[in-house]
């Protein structure tokens, strides 16, 4: 939460914000996440518009997960874009009278004053994680048949299988 009230509510003020705060739980993808409690470095600047506080900056913090083809552990950082014009809560409920009470639930509201910076982060990492996270670009993976990793033994192979319709035959001995 971000305390908002030494701007007022007088438009073109602003405040710059530097913050390290601790990374809240399951930021991330099941594979690829911030490790709860870990800093998240916070370069903000809050803006008074007439409709609210505008937020925009950038967040940093450490990644830790695995490669998804490999499953070797990956340690990597990531810095996402943040940008959110969080609405004065009283024009909020203005706002939501006037369009006969349908809430609008994309808009972020203040809420005494205060903004939640939680969503906003949740939305940027996860929107900026890899689908499939890699220790290398060119990772090979893993065998199908045994499940070696590929990497440390680039020249892994195995016998071409043989058709199971045809196995009883290999252990027939042909006659010279």
């Amino acid at each position: 939460m971000l305390d908002t009230r030494e701007l007022g509510r007088r438009p073109g003020s602003q405040r710059e914000v530097t913050r390290t705060v601790p990374a809240p739980a399951e930021l991330g993808i099941e594979i690829l996440a911030v490790p709860e409690g870990s800093p998240v470095d916070l370069d903000l600047r809050l803006e008074a518009v007439m409709e609210g506080v505008l937020v925009t900056g950038t967040a940093r913090a450490a990644l830790e997960g695995e490669c998804a083809r490999c499953l070797e552990p990956i340690s990597d950082e990531i810095e996402v874009t943040l940008q959110e014009l969080y609405v004065y809560d009283d024009r909020h409920d203005h706002h939501e009278r006037n369009a006969g009470g349908d809430a609008d639930d994309e808009v972020s509201t203040l809420e005494d004053d205060l903004l939640d910076l939680e969503p906003l982060l949740r939305d940027a990492v996860v929107l900026a994680l890899p689908f499939q996270p890699l220790c290398r670009d060119d990772c090979p993976g893993l065998c199908t048949e045994c499940g070696a990793r590929l990497a440390d033994d680039p020249d892994h192979t195995h016998d071409a299988p043989i058709d199971p319709r045809w196995a009883k035959l290999t252990g027939l001995q042909q006659d010279q």
